[in-house]
């Protein structure tokens, strides 16, 4: 079964935004780091995804002229298989990407980025519903605490808990980095 690594998201936008902290972001990037060097090290594709939208004007990070939709500083470099640009949550919407997988021969997606229950879960939930196996990959996503409507705090490791919590056997197999990178290779040699 041919396998793509996804990094969703992973952009400097995200240090613009009010919630954004840094709590999380050492762990975060470790996984998502080790994730993308043991894909290159099995030549598993690699694909960018980068969020834009609007207004299209400095003063809002996720716009292109605010010079902030790039990779996050202290993600790992990487030669991308291809790089879409996307405008919805799900990187399958009106990018292009599911034609790319398809054309490639893709079966299973590897899913990580920014954030976890937002464009990573509905990634995820996106591409099963289309027919991919998809391996999430927790500790290679990142979120923020949240405010419930309530006004409870709700924390990032909550709000990663609770999408694994709905993922997991339903839309996607939950993988650590090395159960990602393991059963790529199993793969690979069956």
């Amino acid at each position: 079964m041919k396998t793509c690594l996804i990094v969703i998201d992973v952009q400097e936008s995200f240090r613009h935004r009010p919630f954004f902290t840094e709590r999380q972001l050492p762990a975060y990037l470790a996984a998502q780091n080790a994730l993308i060097d043991g894909c290159v090290q099995q030549g598993i594709p690699i694909v960018r995804v980068l969020h834009s939208d609007g207004p299209e004007v400095p003063s809002n990070p996720f716009a292109q002229a605010s010079g902030h939709v790039r990779p996050l500083g202290g993600l790992a470099a990487f030669d991308a298989a291809a790089t879409f640009t996307k405008s919805r949550h799900s990187a399958l919407v009106g990018t292009g990407l599911d034609v790319w997988l398809t054309r490639h021969g893709i079966q299973r997606l590897i899913v990580s980025g920014i954030r976890t229950e937002q464009c990573c879960e509905t990634t995820t939930r996106h591409a099963s519903d289309l027919g991919w196996a998809v391996d999430f990959v927790t500790e290679a996503t990142l979120t923020f605490d949240m405010q419930q409507p309530d006004g409870r705090p709700l924390s990032a490791e909550d709000i990663q808990a609770r999408t694994a919590t709905v993922l997991q056997g339903r839309f996607a197999r939950l993988c650590s980095v090395d159960e990602a990178l393991s059963r790529a290779s199993e793969e690979a040699l069956a």
